[in-house]
């Protein structure tokens, strides 16, 4: 019978301080460095690309100012003279709200799954 077999139970093994004070570190560790590398990595990602979308849209700018200028001469001398100044105003403050419209908050606060 199963029941005349005393029952052995293994031994309990104590963590000593060290290992203690060892899993803690890697514990550490592996929830911020992980964490840290991804974000390092989307905000190089997202620099970058607001630098290159920042100096593409300033150039098209530039480039628009300069053709308003030059075909739109004819009307805007003299008192209209700022009139391309405006437009390009314009078009660079409806580009930004565009730009800023797109952010996804939901997209900010997402969890990796």
């Amino acid at each position: 019978m199963s029941s005349d077999i005393p029952r052995v139970t293994p031994p309990r093994e104590q963590a000593s301080a060290g290992e203690v004070i060892d899993f803690v570190k890697t514990y550490a560790k592996q929830e911020t460095v992980g964490p840290l590398k991804g974000a390092g990595r989307w905000i190089a990602m997202g620099a970058a690309g607001a630098i290159c979308l920042g100096l593409g849209l300033s150039l098209l700018l530039l480039g628009l100012l300069r053709l308003l200028q030059s075909e739109v001469s004819d009307i805007a001398d003299g008192r209209l003279s700022w009139l391309p100044y405006l437009i390009v105003l314009v078009v660079c403050v409806l580009l930004l709200g565009l730009a800023v419209m797109q952010i996804n908050k939901t997209f900010l606060n997402k969890e990796d799954r």
